[in-house]
């Protein structure tokens, strides 16, 4: 027999109470998506930062990361709406692999997008020219945008904001976004990622102390 879903109230996230976070491991994607794209609607600071995204022409751009995931920790515990955000991560995608190109990109971007917080724009196709440097490991290189999302170190993190032009809001969510509602990190075994894993968690934990962290497989 097949479980059955009980969409949860809108008052309960726009009163930021927490009552059970682990009742959202079995409520419908479908809710937990239309709440996400309530939520960034609701949030200046997002939804005029996947404006500006769409009016800059970025190609496969997407808002990803803790700006997105934050923000819902912060309506489920009742905390302000910019708790814990440092920055706005935004991912694009552009053949284009030269240093210059991806310099002149974040500085045009510096002119459209408000300064706080702050935007932090990366092309995903140049990752693997940086990342053994950085992070000391080989990266095959991304063929998208989304495959880069796809290799997060932690599965609750992995969700992207797209706007388009017919002002819809696309989520890209390939691990779902049950983790999110559920104050739960989850890691991403995909790649050897058990310290940036760590490393996230135990600065979440203390910014989120509800959070429950699954430990490296």
């Amino acid at each position: 027999m097949q479980p059955r879903f009980t969409r949860l109230p809108a008052w309960f996230f726009r009163r930021g109470h927490l009552l059970n976070p682990h009742r959202f491991a079995t409520a419908p994607e479908p809710a937990l998506r239309a709440e996400l794209e309530r939520l960034t609607r609701a949030t200046p600071f997002l939804i005029d930062t996947l404006r500006a995204a769409r009016a800059m022409g970025l190609p496969d751009c997407w808002l990803v990361s803790g700006a997105v995931y934050n923000r819902v920790w912060n309506a489920l515990t009742g905390r302000p709406a910019r708790h814990g955000i440092k920055d706005i991560d935004l991912f694009y995608f552009d053949p284009d692999t030269s240093w210059e190109a991806e310099d002149r990109m974040i500085a045009r971007a510096a002119r459209v997008f408000a300064p706080d917080p702050p935007v932090e724009l990366r092309n995903q196709a140049r990752v693997h020219l940086w990342y053994e440097d950085h992070f000391g490991q080989s990266y095959a290189p991304l063929g998208s945008s989304r495959e880069g999302i796809d290799r997060f170190a932690c599965k609750t993190h992995a969700v992207g904001l797209q706007l388009t032009a017919d002002d819809r809001l696309e989520i890209y969510a390939p691990f779902g976004l049950g983790d999110i509602f559920s104050l739960r990190v989850t890691p991403n075994p995909l790649l050897d990622n058990r310290a940036t894993h760590e490393r996230k968690a135990a600065r979440q934990k203390r910014l989120w102390p509800e959070l429950e962290i699954v430990p490296w497989p």
